[in-house]
């Protein structure tokens, strides 16, 4: 039986990575904003934590393992602009299966509508959601494969989209527990509806798809753990819009050929550090080399790049705060909170 879900689990993952060699940037952004304060505080993208956080697995849900079960998970952030986005989740299960449900939305607020003459007429709104429904399958004592399908809605206005993505993860634990290391494709799938019509009928965009590859490791001796997060293995150039000429950057342009291969490398990594004095605290802070590369604006030192985040066990309930810059002056704010609901049984 084992054998057989892992020769599916082999075709799936080739299937996939096969996929994201054509991959980009397309519809659906928020599908890559931080789940958790505690994801934000390690960078924003990180698929390889230990610690049986339930919010984790809306990253890898190869992460959803019985220290999940019963676990429901709260997640707000005040992101820039105003903008809201937040999550929640709950995992649940039996023998070696794990199942989870989860929610991710952001609301862009409210807009004034107005016609070519700056008259006002009304308001409207923006909001993105996604349904998480997540499987995990504990196939040996230190191999988890998990699998998440996700539809997605979106309406701008009248305007309105949907589509569908699925997420394929495996994690793995040393024997110590002081070693992990993940495997998770992302957001493979397809936009079935597109906002416009377009000359051939409706105008799809590709879903942003990502390969990721991460490790952590534990010091035996020490509180801290370093985890390296490797993402968008799918393509190499990471293209963006320079700060200063308001250019995009695109494969055969000099923009990007100005960028070493080391630094393009480096963009693709994420460090992460955290401080466990405890079981019931932690301390976290993290680098993400694209976001500084990407923010960084001439004339002013910014903190763009990195992130710091806590939390604290209180009573039964998990508290957490992250926060990151992304400019001077921009910095956003991520709460969390979780608890088992098996504590309140007790």
């Amino acid at each position: 039986m084992f054998y057989n879900y892992n020769k599916i689990l082999t075709l799936l993952l080739c299937g996939l990575i096969s996929m994201s060699v054509q991959a980009s940037d397309g519809v659906f952004r928020f599908l890559d904003l931080p789940v958790s304060s505690r994801m934000a505080a390690l960078g924003g993208k990180n698929i390889t934590n230990p610690d049986g956080d339930v919010n984790f697995s809306l990253f890898n849900p190869a992460l959803l393992n019985e220290s999940s079960r019963s676990m429901l998970g709260l997640n707000m952030s005040n992101y820039l602009a105003d903008i809201k986005f937040g999550s929640a989740i709950y995992g649940t299960g039996f023998g070696n299966n794990h199942f989870a449900v989860g929610v991710q939305y952001i609301d862009y607020g409210t807009f004034k509508e107005t016609t070519e003459d700056n008259q006002i007429i009304g308001e409207f709104t923006a909001k993105d959601v996604v349904l998480n429904l997540i499987y995990s399958r504990t196939i040996s004592e230190r191999l988890t494969a998990g699998i998440t399908l996700k539809p997605i809605f979106s309406a701008y206005e009248r305007y309105t989209s949907f589509g569908a993505a699925v997420d394929l993860g495996v994690h793995y634990t040393s024997s110590s527990s002081l070693f992990a290391a993940g495997l998770v494709v992302r957001n493979a799938g397809l936009q079935f509806k597109g906002y416009y019509l377009g000359e051939d009928g409706q105008h799809r965009e590709p879903l942003p798809l990502d390969l990721l590859l991460g490790i952590t490791q534990k010091l035996q001796h020490a509180p801290f753990r370093f985890s390296l997060t490797l993402h968008q293995l799918n393509r190499w150039n990471l293209y963006y819009t320079d700060n200063n000429s308001g250019q995009i950057g695109y494969e055969h342009s000099d923009l990007v050929q100005e960028i070493s291969v080391a630094d393009m490398a480096f963009r693709h990594a994420i460090i992460g550090l955290e401080f466990l004095p405890g079981k019931n605290v932690y301390l976290a802070a993290s680098y993400n080399h694209r976001r500084h590369q990407e923010m960084a604006m001439n004339g002013f030192r910014s903190m763009a790049g990195f992130s710091f985040g806590g939390g604290i066990r209180i009573s039964k309930f998990q508290v957490g705060f992250g926060m990151s810059q992304f400019q001077v002056g921009h910095t956003a704010y991520l709460f969390s909170i979780s608890t088992s609901l098996n504590e309140f049984k007790r």
